[in-house]
Order: C-alpha cells, then sequence, then structure tokens
C-alpha cells in the first residue's frame, strides 16, 4: 500500500515539476541598446560631475577596462580633467598607460592618434604622457645578446 501511495505521489509531482519547467520564459535582451554617441556622452557625464571622488573616477576607469573598446578622446579628456579636480596626476598617468596599452595591442598607429588628440587637455592641465616619463622603456632592462 505504502508502494502504491509513494508512485502515486511521485507520479504527481514529476508531472507539475514537468509542466512547471515548460511554462518558463527568460528574455535576456529586453533592453535597449546604447548608441555609440548615448555611451560617449554617458562617460563625460560620469567623469564630469562636480562631486566625483577619487574612489568613483577608480571605479569609472575600471569599468571602461573591462570594456572590450578603446575610449574615445573626449571620454579620455573628461577622465583626465576629474583627476585633475580631485589632485590625483599618478591616477592620470595610470590611466593613460592603461589606454596605450589597449592601443597598442591594437595597432600601433592609434596611441599616436590618441595622444595627439588629447595632447592639448595634457599641456592645459599640466599631466605627464607616459613617453614624457620614460614609462615606454623599461628602466632596468638588459642587453639583448643580439646587440652586443
Amino acid at each position: 500500500m505504502a508502494y502504491l501511495l509513494r508512485s502515486a505521489l511521485t507520479q504527481s509531482v514529476s508531472k507539475t515539476t514537468r509542466t512547471m519547467w515548460m511554462t518558463v520564459q527568460r528574455n535576456m535582451s529586453s533592453h535597449k541598446k546604447e548608441t555609440d554617441e548615448e555611451f560617449d556622452q554617458r562617460w563625460k557625464t560620469y567623469f564630469d560631475r562636480p562631486n566625483i571622488d577619487g574612489w568613483d573616477i577608480r571605479q569609472g576607469i575600471n569599468h571602461m577596462n573591462r570594456l572590450d573598446l578603446i575610449p574615445e578622446p573626449e571620454i579620455i579628456s573628461a577622465c583626465l580633467q576629474a583627476c585633475r579636480r580631485v589632485n590625483d596626476h599618478s591616477l592620470a598617468v595610470r590611466y593613460l598607460e592603461a589606454i596605450r596599452y589597449k592601443s597598442n595591442a591594437v595597432s600601433k598607429q592609434v596611441w599616436p592618434w590618441i595622444l595627439q588628440e588629447i595632447r592639448p587637455t595634457l599641456d592645459k592641465l599640466g599631466v605627464s604622457a607616459p613617453e614624457d616619463l620614460g614609462y615606454d622603456k623599461p628602466e632596468l632592462a638588459l642587453k639583448s645578446v643580439d646587440d652586443m
């Protein structure tokens, strides 16, 4: 008797769960796609906030570095101005190093173009480019055996 009750209960539960799993739907892409202009404007607005602090700047930089893109020069300039507002020169230089690394992985022509576009902002803010500080050459590198 207990066996019949258990099998009847198991069948009713399995029928219930089976129908429940068949009716579940997940809509993953219900939000609208952001255009490039909206993306650029969102990040410029983020870095242009007057009450931004160093933690928020680092959070924005880390988020953008995780994305598979190189930011536009306008976004880079807005971030550098935010770094200057909080008086964090080292953060600005490290951000430029990260952009140089990402852009050189794509093409050797991207970083000189970005540097040319943001040079007026760098000069106005007094921020040094990584090349100006000698960060483009390794400090303690040994000579290659082939060059001796």
